[in-house]
C-alpha cells in the first residue's frame, strides 16, 4: 500500500488529517506514542501478518459470507442440542424492533441521551417481573452463567453485612459444568462452591446431604436449577428453601424462562433470588446465541443493595404530575463508582433486554403459557418414541421434564460420540454428549426438544437411532 492509502475501516486514516492530529500532540510519528507508554523489549517491530483490506463493500460482503457458510447450522440441519442456548420461535417484531438505529447498539447509554431506551428497558423488567412474580429486576448482564456467579456473591455479601460471613456455598451435583465452572472461578477467593449429592432414581437433591452440609454453619447460600440441566423438574425446591433459611442460609434459585407459563415461579417456594439467561425470549442462537442474565428478587432492601448492575425506575421530572425514567442507587454500581462498587458489570447486553421486552410484550400470558404446554407435549413424545429403539434408555431419570431429557446408549455398545457422527450424515445434531461431565451416567446424552420441534423430526430421530444400533 503506498503512503496515501486511505483505509476504508480507519477513522481518520486521511493523511492530512493525521498530520494535523501529531502537530496537535507535538509529535513526528505515532510510533513516538508507542515508545513513551510500551516497553522496548514488547514492541513488535515488524508488519502484522494481516491481510490487504478488501475495498468493495460487496466484495467484503462476499467473503464475510463465505467465511460462514463453511459452518452448518440449525436451519439446514435438524436440531436437538439445548444445554443452555436453545432454538426457538422468534417472533418476526423482536427483528424489527432491535434492528431499530435508537435501540441497535447493545450499549445502554446514559439517562440525559437515551431516554427511549430507558423506558424500554424498564418496560422489560416489568413484564420479567410479572413472569418471575418478583418487585425487584436488574438490568442484563453477561449471560445466565455470570446471573448465577453474581447472585453467589451477593449471598457473600449479605451474610458479610449480617456480621456472619461464610465460607461455603452448595450447589447441585446436576448442575450445567459450564455455570459450575464459571461460578466455582468467580467465588473462590472467598468461597468454597460445593455439590450436594443427589438420588440416583429421580435425580431430584438429596435432601439429608443438603442438610449435613447446611449443619456446618458455613453455607452462605443454597443454589437449584428448575428444570435442571438434566432436564427434570426439581419438584422440591419449597423444602429446598426451607432448609436453607433453618441453618440461616439463602436460597438461589435458577429457572428456564420458558417454562415460567406453566410452572409456578421459585420466587413463591421460598427462593430469595432467582436468576437465570433470557436468551429463549426471543434471541437467535446465533452460532452461540444471544446470551443475556438476569437476577430478581422481592422488595428486599438488604439484597437490592447487593445488585451489581443498573436498575430502572419512574423518576419524578421538574415538572409537577410529569415522570420519566431513572436509574435506582446507582452507586452499587461500576457505572456510579468504579473502586466502591460491588461488582464491574458490562452494558452490552441491553439490546437482548429490549428484545425480551418484545417477546413477552407479543407473547402475553397465554402465549407463554402455550409455549411451555407444546414443549411439554413434544419432550413427552420425544421420550416414548426413543424408548421404542432397543438398547436405548430414553429419560434415566424417569421424573417430568421440560424441553431437555437424559438418553443412555451404554447398552447399544457404541459411544456417544460415534453416534453423533453418524447422525450427522443424516443432517441431524445429536444431543449433548455428557460422558465426560457426567462419566457415571455411562454414553449418555442430553437430547432437547423446543416448540419448533415436530413429530417428524422426532419419528425421523428414532429410525435413524433405529438403524444406528442395529448396524444398519
Amino acid at each position: 500500500m503506498g503512503k496515501d492509502f486511505i483505509h476504508p475501516y480507519m477513522p481518520n486514516s486521511v493523511p492530512g488529517i493525521k498530520e494535523e492530529m501529531l502537530q496537535e500532540l507535538g509529535i513526528k510519528s505515532v510510533e513516538e506514542i508507542y515508545e513513551s507508554v510500551i516497553p522496548e523489549e514488547l514492541r513488535y517491530k515488524e508488519r502484522l501478518d494481516l491481510p490487504e483490506p478488501i475495498l468493495s463493500e460487496h466484495e467484503l460482503k462476499k467473503h464475510v459470507k463465505g467465511i460462514l457458510d463453511k459452518n452448518v447450522s440449525t436451519e439446514e440441519y435438524t436440531s436437538f442440542l439445548g444445554a443452555g442456548c436453545y432454538k426457538h420461535q422468534v417472533p418476526a417484531l423482536c427483528d424489527e424492533i432491535n434492528s431499530r438505529g435508537e435501540f441497535l447498539t447493545g450499549y445502554c447509554g446514559d439517562t440525559y441521551s437515551d431516554h427511549g431506551k430507558m423506558q424500554a428497558i424498564f418496560e422489560y423488567a416489568s413484564m420479567m417481573g410479572e413472569l418471575l412474580d418478583a418487585d425487584v429486576v436488574s438490568y442484563t448482564n453477561y449471560d445466565g452463567g455470570q446471573a448465577v456467579s453474581s447472585s453467589l456473591r451477593i449471598a457473600l455479601r449479605v451474610m458479610e453485612g449480617r456480621g456472619t460471613p461464610k465460607t461455603m456455598l452448595l450447589v447441585p451435583s446436576t448442575m450445567n459444568p459450564e455455570i459450575y465452572s464459571q461460578a466455582d472461578a468467580y467465588c473462590r477467593n472467598l468461597a468454597q462452591v460445593q455439590k450436594v449429592a443427589y438420588e440416583p432414581e429421580t435425580g431430584l437433591m438429596d435432601l439429608a446431604d443438603l442438610e449435613e452440609k447446611l449443619r456446618t454453619g458455613q453455607v452462605a447460600a443454597v443454589f437449584y436449577e428448575n428444570p435442571s440441566y438434566l432436564g427434570f423438574f426439581e419438584t422440591r425446591g419449597q423444602e429446598i428453601a426451607d432448609l436453607a433459611h433453618r441453618y440461616g442460609a439463602l436460597c438461589i434459585a435458577q429457572p428456564e424462562v420458558a417454562a415460567l407459563g406453566i410452572m409456578e415461579s421459585p420466587m413463591n417456594q421460598g427462593a430469595d433470588i432467582v436468576c437465570g439467561d433470557i436468551q429463549p425470549l426471543g434471541m437467535h442462537i446465533q452460532f452461540g446465541g444471544g446470551q443475556a442474565g438476569f437476577i430478581a428478587c422481592q422488595q428486599d432492601v438488604e439484597l437490592i443493595r447487593q445488585f451489581p448492575t443498573y436498575m430502572y425506575g419512574i423518576a419524578e421530572t421538574g415538572e409537577e404530575g410529569k415522570y420519566g425514567w431513572g436509574r435506582a442507587m446507582n452507586y452499587r454500581c461500576s457505572h456510579g463508582s468504579r473502586e466502591n462498587a460491588n461488582e464491574y458489570f458490562g452494558t452490552e447486553t441491553g439490546l437482548w433486554g429490549i428484545t425480551a421486552g418484545v417477546y413477552l410484550a407479543s407473547m402475553g400470558p397465554q402465549g407463554m403459557y402455550e409455549l411451555g404446554e407444546t414443549i411439554i407435549q413434544n419432550v413427552n413424545y420425544a421420550i416414548g418414541k426413543l424408548s421404542e429403539v432397543p438398547g436405548i434408555r430414553a429419560n434415566v431419570f424417569k421424573n417430568s421434564n421440560f424441553q431437555e431429557f437424559v438418553v443412555d446408549f451404554t447398552k447399544t455398545g457404541k459411544t456417544v460420540q460415534e453416534i453423533n457422527k453418524t447422525l450427522l450424515g443424516e443432517k441431524i445434531f445429536g444431543g449433548k454428549n455428557l460422558s465426560k461431565d457426567f462419566p457415571w451416567l455411562g454414553q449418555s446424552a442430553l437430547y432437547c426438544v423446543s416448540e419448533l420441534t415436530t413429530a417428524d423430526d422426532i419419528e425421523h430421530l428414532a429410525e435413524v437411532l433405529q438403524r444406528i444400533v442395529r448396524g444398519c
